[in-house]
């Protein structure tokens, strides 16, 4: 016999399978800790690579005007300001990298938990039709 909570459940469980389950069940696996760890030191280095790069650019396109009149002191202040611009970028990238990797966990972890969750639900339907 077909019933109809049965069968919405299952629709549910089955959408949630294509879309979001492979990669919920990838986060999950790890420790929230080692999750957004992970992700944020891959940020990090990204981040490392588009300054360096991007400052590069800018050394190359302004070459004549860094050399006119350098001193000493002008290039330490430039170092020290590019420097500078640098860590306050990558600190404001860690930080919102690792608290929106910890959320992007929680939720995973949260629908992962409904799913299996649901698939306890469906066991007990089966489990009841039987009996």
């Amino acid at each position: 016999m077909l019933d109809k909570n049965r069968i919405r459940l299952m629709t549910k469980m089955a959408q949630y399978e294509k879309s979001l389950a492979p990669e919920d069940l990838k986060i999950s696996s790890y420790y929230k800790k080692d999750y957004a760890s992970m992700n944020t030191l891959i940020t990090v280095i990204w981040i490392t690579i588009g300054y360096a790069l991007a400052a590069g650019l800018v050394v190359l396109c302004n070459v004549d005007a860094l050399l006119k009149d350098l001193t000493m002191t002008k290039m330490f202040i430039i170092i020290a300001v590019a420097v500078g611009a640098y860590i306050i970028l990558l600190v404001v990238y860690c930080v919102c990298a690792s608290s929106f990797y910890k959320s992007k966990h929680n939720k995973a972890k949260q629908r992962v938990k409904m799913y299996y969750r649901d698939l306890s639900r469906l066991g007990k339907m089966y489990m009841k039709e039987k009996n």
